[in-house]
């Protein structure tokens, strides 16, 4: 500190944070302007993983775009192909059969606790409590076997397709997804006990990055962000898709405080939320007729394999669909779904073409990052990595 005259000055340093570091939960480069350990702004400098996925789409048929959106927020891939899967469809005008709309939402809901798991591992390491990361991805590891019956995939599951599925969910699948949803509560437990009265834990978040509800929604928060914050808001029940009505299941809220613990509670209690609606979904599907899992227009489906290699009809718009795609009529469309990081939207726009004019996806990891600053300033440096951890955020999700 320098003496100016009656006037006092405390010189100020420029920290560097990333864009290779564990904190940052990707490439992510936070420009830090310190005093001593008090953060005056923290400002994030995004781009190092910008890939230009929705240019790419431009050159691509609707069906190869799959594999682009699997890698926007690469921890919860299937739900990105369900809300491009959702807006063509809506585009199209078609609605998929009741089998296939329950089995997504099966697997969508199995992906958000998987999200939630990997979030909830890397957010207590991150701030010194490396048991629980053993025991989150225990129950990950499971969720990612399921993926793999169903795809051949872990990571990258491509089981979804534009008007239905892939295939019928294989054998062996109904069972194994039975023993995880009667096990995962017991689980979940273990997780509990371990962080939420745990003191070190609650003193590492309870008053760190406050929201209220009113900023939450000013920037753009949505999805568990918003929803610790004390907003009482998620697209599955209130504009709700692929049959979210007839499912039973509770929306946690935060505290008025909408700290970082009232954002971990959150999610906790989603997970439970989540192994709940799998129960129904697991119910619903074993009252529906086995091999109902895609739209029957040929324009839009492909038809069986084996009436490929029997039926000259089938093997002709087999190969039309495959070369050419499918032809939605001119239009846009937005789409907007309840991905585990908050609302994810999928805005197209189709000249009629077998490729889309425009694709503009709303992530939601791009809006809450934007607020960082404003979460961080007058806190501790150590501080900034609590804020990041409880915002869940996946740097593809963020650049794209």
């Amino acid at each position: 500190m320098n003496q100016v005259g009656t006037m006092k000055r405390t010189e100020t340093m420029l920290l560097n944070v990333g864009p290779s570091h564990p904190s940052t939960h990707g490439v992510l480069r936070v420009l830090v302007d310190l005093d001593g350990e008090l953060i005056n702004s923290a400002d994030p400098d995004i781009g190092y993983l910008h890939r230009g996925i929705e240019k790419m789409c431009e050159y691509r048929t609707y069906h190869k775009c799959l594999p682009l959106m699997n890698r926007i927020d690469y921890l919860a891939g299937e739900v990105n192909n369900f809300g491009f899967c959702l807006a063509v469809e809506k585009l199209l005008g078609v609605e998929i059969p009741k089998r296939a709309q329950y089995i997504r939402v099966l697997i969508v809901e199995l992906t958000r606790i998987a999200s939630h798991l990997f979030w909830l591992g890397t957010h207590g390491h991150d701030l010194g409590a490396m048991t629980p990361l053993f025991y989150a991805f225990r129950e990950r590891e499971t969720i990612m076997d399921l993926c793999e019956m169903v795809s051949g995939a872990r990571m990258f599951p491509l089981y979804f397709r534009i008007g239905g599925l892939a295939a019928d969910l294989p054998e062996g699948f109904m069972p194994a997804a039975w023993e995880f949803v009667k096990s995962f509560p017991k689980c979940w437990k273990d997780y509990d006990t371990l962080l939420t009265q745990n003191i070190i834990w609650k003193h590492r978040t309870m008053g760190v990055g406050t929201m209220s509800a009113g900023d939450a929604l000013d920037w753009g928060w949505s999805g568990p962000m918003a929803r610790g914050s004390g907003v009482d808001w998620d697209l599955r029940r209130d504009n709700p898709y692929s049959s979210y009505d007839e499912f039973e299941f509770e929306v946690p809220l935060g505290n008025s405080q909408g700290d970082t613990y009232s954002r971990y509670l959150v999610r906790m209690a989603e997970m439970l939320q989540s192994n709940r609606i799998v129960k129904q979904a697991l119910e619903k599907i074993a009252k529906t007729e086995p091999g109902d899992i895609k739209v029957a227009d040929p324009r839009v489906s492909l038809p069986p394999k084996e009436m490929v290699y029997s039926d000259i009809a089938s093997l002709i718009n087999h190969f039309k669909l495959i070369q050419e795609g499918i032809t939605p009529p001119k239009g846009e469309v937005y789409q907007c779904i309840e991905a585990p990081k908050g609302e994810m939207g999928f805005y197209i726009v189709s000249d009629g073409g077998p490729q889309p004019l425009r694709v503009k996806v709303r992530t939601p990891s791009f809006v809450v990052l934007g607020s960082l600053d404003k979460l961080c300033r007058g806190r501790l440096l150590s501080d900034m990595i609590a804020m990041i951890g409880t915002m869940d955020i996946v740097l593809a999700d963020v650049d794209r």
